[in-house]
């Protein structure tokens, strides 16, 4: 039964028989293979991407071949395999009669997979389609070719397309007799062109939209009936057309262009497309109007702005270690000449006044490289007990140096020993970035509560977060900032989902803490109100306190004379060499000097007296102290060497080599002197500075 257009349908610029050819020539440009066929298992329409993705003669492309012909020739070239022609198309005809949606995936004899997709439709008959996804695992993991080969593709389509637009107006002479026809089809097609997943519409040369599929009406907030004989700025909006007036006014005067754009989303997400304007030509080549193909990339955009985070964090984490290592260079210096200073005028009571403070702040900055570091992840460590209240003292000293005057933190804990396994590090990493997001949260200040208590979950509570009941230690950090709007509350824990402006955040953050709690077999729970402040809670399993007998100290460990030992030093910067020569000279060693690896290497062949070699690890010319190591072990595998390093990833040896420590940068004399003792000696390296 025909169906009567609507007048705005009827109108010169777009008349019934042209509207079923731009659908059709819409449908040649599908990368999908598509067939329609109708109540009889006869074919209306199939496309030309059909025709080559099954290798299909264009004989078998006439409105009205039986199913059964394709499947026969299908058969009949080996497509199902061995077996009888006959009874493989009886099959496969009888199930296509039942018009039942389906999806399948085929591999076809030259390697080929198909991912086949049928659906019935309201008239009877059904839609199929066919896609090629051969390579799209390989297509997901080459990112960045994608996007090149994406926009190669596009290019390719806007040729074909435009080829296809000639052809369209050379046949629209012949094909006046099919107007009838068209009518009577027209739902249908609307629901093949809906089918489609990518963003199509057509506005003619006054800028008036002449047809829009549901995605594009959708993707402005708009019905597909809204669209039609709509200008452009009343859809789009003013400032979005203004902003793409350029490309507009350059399609509508004949240029193929592809542009990219954003909008707000009904949630207030920005989001990101990609469009092509492909103009169409008349016999005399003037311009009637464009077609419009659109995709979402908002997804591809926040990946790219991961990335580039993940990137940016490990470039601040390399930075971070070579400055920790520049730092405690400096440190060794400050705290060595501090330490002379008091030598050389131990009876002058106002220099203590001085010295004091000064060898505080600096011990103090040698504490905090420890933390930066941390963060850096230029420190590994694994999973272990952990003293939740002490963790959170030690990063609260962090979070106050990172959030501005105008906010206050405050720590408070409602229990004691609260013990849990967890590690350490993305611990605090956590606790940082939950601080993090609640100073973004108080653009004009604020006040920030971090408590630790213990917390007992019975079923029902611990069923709600998805963990067992039993004791919980609670780490809750509290905000009196700006809140979280209730309707986006439950989504703050997805990977990428964000409310902050494009760049301003990837949205890994909360995706990332949440992960790592439930890795620890913990919990995690929100409460947010708009203009009051947010709660974030971590729950974790709470741990007996371990009963290992703590190390002795270092006054019960067995002491090294190490007076008028032949110390071997080995350090390129000189200011740090002559702390550290002093430090040995008060000791009572006798010091050679190397400023390199290959001079001590020189030395060391020469010098058999040398006791114990003291180097730096990273070093100029070729031979750093790692390499000094293995030379000194293959020529005097006996000869105790001590290591001092101020990167973390060089403050623990490769092997359980018990000749070989490594002394962490800065230090002072008496760390140096228990250093040399335990590598002469003692069986158990008491001057290691903890660095978890």
């Amino acid at each position: 039964m025909a169906h009567a257009l609507p007048d705005s349908m009827s109108r010169p610029q777009v008349t019934d028989s042209r509207y079923r050819e731009m659908v059709s020539a819409a449908l040649d440009h599908i990368s999908e293979g598509i067939t329609v066929f109708d109540a009889d298992l006869r074919l209306v329409t199939c496309n030309r991407a059909f025709l080559d993705l099954l290798a299909f003669p264009d004989t078998l492309a006439v409105p009205g071949t039986p199913f059964e012909a394709f499947i026969r020739h299908n058969a009949e070239r080996g497509e199902y395999g061995p077996g009888d022609v006959d009874e493989l198309v009886a099959r496969r005809v009888a199930d296509a009669e039942t018009f039942r949606a389906h999806e399948t995936r085929r591999r076809r004899p030259d390697g080929t997979v198909l991912l086949i997709r049928g659906y019935p439709l309201p008239h009877a008959g059904f839609i199929t389609l066919y896609s090629d996804i051969t390579e799209l695992e390989q297509q997901q993991a080459e990112f960045t070719q994608h996007q090149a080969t994406l926009e190669a593709h596009i290019a390719e389509r806007t040729e074909a397309l435009t080829r296809s637009n000639r052809e369209l107006r050379e046949a629209l002479a012949y094909k006046q007799e099919m107007s009838v026809a068209l009518r009577h089809s027209e739902s249908r097609l609307r629901q093949i062109t809906d089918t489609i997943p990518a963003h199509i519409a057509y506005f003619d040369h006054t800028r008036v939209y002449r047809y829009a599929n549901k995605r594009y009406a959708e993707w402005f907030d708009r019905t597909v009936e809204a669209m039609v004989d709509a200008p452009i700025p009343e859809v789009i909006g003013q400032a979005l057309a203004d902003a793409l007036e350029a490309h507009i006014s350059a399609s509508l005067a004949g240029a193929e262009v592809t542009y990219e754009y954003s909008k707000l989303g009904p949630d207030g997400a920005r989001l990101y497309a990609r469009s092509t304007l492909l103009p169409e030509f008349d016999a005399d080549g003037k311009v009637l109007g464009c077609f419009v193909h659109s995709v979402d990339i908002t997804d591809q955009r926040r990946t790219q702005n991961a990335l580039a985070h993940a990137q940016k964090m490990e470039a601040i984490g390399q930075l971070t270690g070579g400055l920790a290592h520049d730092f405690n260079n400096m440190l060794t210096v400050v705290m060595g000449n501090l330490t002379g200073l008091r030598d050389a005028m131990p009876e002058a009571e106002e220099i203590e006044e001085y010295v004091v403070p000064a060898m505080s702040a600096a011990e103090g900055g040698a504490a905090l490289i420890q933390r930066l570091l941390t963060f850096s992840r230029q420190q590994a460590s694994e999973p272990m007990e952990v003293e939740v209240n002490a963790l959170v003292l030690d990063i609260a000293r962090l979070i106050r140096r990172s959030v501005p005057r105008s906010i206050q933190v405050s720590t408070r804990s409602l229990d004691d020993d609260l013990m849990t396994r967890a590690e350490p590090h993305q611990l605090q990493s956590a606790i940082l970035n939950l601080a993090l997001n609640a100073r973004d949260a108080m653009p004009n200040g604020g006040q920030i509560d971090i408590e630790c208590s213990l917390e007992t979950l019975d079923g029902p509570a611990a069923n709600d977060l998805e963990i067992a009941p039993g004791e919980y230690v609670q780490i809750a950090v509290t905000d009196n900032g700006t809140g979280i709007d209730g309707s986006i509350l439950d989504r703050v824990f997805e990977p990428f989902f964000t409310t902050k402006r494009f760049g301003m955040g990837s949205g890994l953050g909360l995706s990332m803490v949440y992960g790592f709690v439930k890795q620890s077999a913990g919990g995690v729970r929100i409460r947010s109100r708009q203009a009051v402040g947010t709660t974030v809670a971590l729950l974790l399993p709470k741990v007996e306190t371990s009963l290992a007998a703590a190390p002795a100290s270092s006054a019960s460990q067995p002491q090294t004379d190490i007076e008028n030992l032949l110390v071997l030093l080995v350090e390129d910067q000189a200011n740090v060499r002559k702390v550290v020569r002093q430090h040995l000279a008060v000791l009572g060693c006798h010091v050679l000097e190397a400023e390199n690896g290959n001079e001590a290497a020189d030395i060391i062949e020469r010098v058999p007296a040398i006791g114990l070699v003291l180097s730096d690890v990273v070093m100029p010319g070729g031979m750093n102290g790692l390499d000094l190591v293995r030379f000194t072990r293959r020529l005097r595998p006996s000869l105790p060497l001590l290591l001092m390093s101020g990167y973390a990833e060089h403050q623990h040896t490769e092997d359980d080599d018990r000749l070989t420590r490594v002394l962490p940068k800065p230090f002072s004399r008496l760390q140096l002197r228990d250093a040399l003792q335990a590598v002469l000696g003692a069986d158990a390296p008491t001057w290691q500075r903890e660095t978890q």
